[in-house]
């Protein structure tokens, strides 16, 4: 029988590896499955079937996705709704009425100055290339372990437009200051990421997915602490890279699959996580 949550206080990594991948793998096979789409906000890009669109869409919700996932999956949903449901068709041919429209938007700190921004962006990448993933890939080298080059040259390709508007600099991160690019490692895991299950996309092909890295938000964070999996206590860029490098020892071809046991655990049984933190 699988690992229980009430035994891995003493569990050890180092003597009980065998035990402890069995008890994730297990929970990715609980997690990565078509009921998990409804309830995250991967579920904004599952309303599309064109490629720009499952991109566009899935930037949004996953730059909104912090704090409550049913007001991120409200928020991104409504402003495909102010896009009239074609993200890419309105960022390639909006009119000047049609950004009066979005105005009013906002998303916690994610207001209309920094909507229009990221449009004239997707306008601009779209005018010359036929997917984002270039916007990624362009920085990155064949033999990168990781996509951290992907994710330095994305921040600075983004703010290439000319009058940037500062405050908007906070929603793209980058690890170069020490983040760990959580919500655009996220994005990249949906694009990537490449299995049956129906929850990841898999439309990028000149990524692979073991150069992903997990995405490492305070849920992931709490159950990799408790599993002792990472060492680190803030959750910087260097946590996720630890974190992640311990993952590939599990699955090196697919490490960040294991981002559905840590955040499942953590999401839906964080009942059972009490007492086995401290």
């Amino acid at each position: 029988m699988a690992l229980e949550l009430r035994s891995l206080k003493s569990l050890s990594v180092k003597n009980d590896l065998p035990e402890l991948k069995s008890f994730l793998d297990n929970k990715v096979t609980q997690y990565n499955h078509p009921f998990f789409i409804k309830d995250d906000p991967i579920s904004v890009p599952h309303l599309f079937t064109k490629i720009q669109d499952v991109e566009i869409a899935g930037f949004f919700a996953a730059i909104f996705a912090w704090g409550n996932r049913t007001t991120i999956i409200s928020k991104s949903t409504e402003l495909m709704l102010l896009m009239h449901n074609a993200p890419y068709d309105f960022c390639i041919n909006h009119s000047d009425k049609d950004l009066k429209s979005l105005l009013h938007f906002k998303h916690r700190t994610f207001n209309a100055t920094d909507l229009l921004y990221f449009i004239a962006f997707f306008k601009m990448h779209y005018s010359k290339h036929n997917s984002l993933e270039t916007a990624f890939t362009k920085w990155m080298n064949k033999k990168d372990e990781t996509v951290e080059n992907a994710l330095t040259g994305f921040y600075h390709y983004f703010f290439s437009l000319p009058d940037i508007p500062e405050r908007t600099r906070k929603h793209i991160a980058t690890p170069e200051k020490n983040s760990s690019c959580k919500r655009l490692n996220m994005f990249l895991r949906w694009m990537v990421r490449r299995d049956d299950k129906g929850v990841d996309f898999g439309i990028w092909k000149n990524i692979s997915p073991a150069q992903l890295i997990c995405p490492v938000d305070v849920h992931v964070a709490r159950v990799a602490t408790a599993l002792k999996l990472m060492q680190r206590q803030q959750s910087g860029w260097q946590a996720a890279l630890e974190l992640t490098a311990f993952l590939r020892t599990l699955d090196k071809a697919d490490p960040v699959k294991y981002d559905f046991a840590l955040f499942g655990t953590g999401v839906m049984e964080k009942q059972s996580l009490i007492g086995l933190i401290k």
